[in-house]
């Protein structure tokens, strides 16, 4: 584990700069006075910040693509995420001589594995340098390069003209964007006539209550741990979907239809007994931080490391009470069109 740990990190900007930049995070987020909208405002910079900060952590405790995903009894934490990210394919109907954009790729996980199986050319839109830099050398690792290549800009201003994709899918990042009609604005934008656009939003679901200070505490918790303005409610999503200029086809909370299985939570407080996910379960987590904490202080991960673990292992119990009450979910599933002929 330690050598993983500290190839993982040895890309790393210095020991003070990671520290320095802790503080910024922790100073730019708890500042009450300028709450969400200040978030909002500079949502650039906060997502520039936590990324650089994370992304090493994301990496070695949960693969390659950082997002959630149901699965079935006996299917393994990869194949379900392979799956949930290949649904979004399948809807779209991607092929050979498609040209398709992800929204907040990441590290380029599911680019790379929706490329894989549908045969298209996407490209992966992304504003963090660091993230794109792995992204780059996980796809040439891969052999995709003929398929898949990445954007350096911010997703509400795409570098690139009215009309250019056959479609456009985004996994778990639109809930990053500070403007949620902005967004979809912009997908709109960007795909030709008559094409989709297919998402994962993080959502409050109904059973979230407003009036009740644990969820308020809960969900101010999760936008703490992710980076996030706010978290928006299923009506603001499909509101700010139509507004937009989209024909909503479809859009519903993924989870409660899904047969009986292992929740998407789950890998964030399993026992740890399973080797394939003892890095992301909650014992896996501790045995990391105490192996960081001992890394730290012998100089062979940078200063600050420890507390960026204290902050994700912090946001992993919070999102996991989240779901036990059923209060979020990482898959409100939305599916629209680009009408044809298109108002204005």
């Amino acid at each position: 584990m330690t050598s993983k740990l500290t190839d993982i990190l040895k890309d790393a900007k210095s020991g003070d700069e990671v520290a320095s930049r802790v503080r910024d995070w922790e100073r730019r987020f708890s500042d009450t006075a300028r709450g969400r909208e200040g978030r909002a405002a500079d949502y650039q910079d906060y997502e520039n910040i936590y990324y650089d900060l994370v992304t090493d952590l994301f990496e070695y405790g949960w693969g390659k693509s950082f997002h959630f995903a149901p699965r079935a009894a006996g299917e393994s934490f990869a194949a379900s995420l392979a799956r949930h990210e290949r649904y979004l394919a399948h809807r779209l109907q991607l092929g050979p001589d498609m040209l398709a954009a992800d929204l907040g790729c990441g590290v380029g996980g599911p680019t790379r594995e929706v490329a894989r199986f549908s045969g298209a050319r996407i490209v992966g839109v992304n504003n963090n340098a660091y993230q794109l830099k792995r992204a780059a050398e996980l796809t040439e690792a891969a052999h995709l390069s003929h398929l898949v290549e990445y954007l350096k800009c911010d997703f509400m201003n795409v570098d690139a003209p009215d009309n250019t994709f056959d479609a456009i899918y985004s996994v778990e990042s639109t809930c990053c964007a500070p403007d949620k009609a902005g967004i979809y604005r912009e997908a709109f934008r960007l795909l030709k006539p008559g094409k989709c656009l297919a998402v994962y939003e993080w959502c409050m679901t109904d059973r979230f209550d407003a009036d009740n200070p644990d969820h308020r505490r809960i969900k101010a918790e999760v936008e703490y741990g992710n980076a996030m303005p706010n978290i928006a409610r299923p009506q603001e999503v499909d509101d700010a979907v139509r507004q937009a200029g989209f024909d909503l086809i479809e859009a519903r909370d993924m989870e409660p239809d899904l047969p009986p299985g292992i929740p998407w939570y789950e890998p964030l407080v399993g026992t740890g007994l399973s080797f394939a996910r003892v890095r992301s379960s909650t014992s896996g987590r501790r045995l990391t931080h105490a192996t960081l904490w001992l890394l730290e202080r012998l100089r062979l991960v940078p200063r600050g490391t420890t507390r960026i673990s204290s902050l994700l292992n912090c946001t992993a119990v919070v999102m996991a009470e989240a779901g036990r009450l059923r209060i979020f979910t990482p898959m409100y599933f939305v599916y629209a069109r680009k009408p044809e002929c298109p108002e204005g």
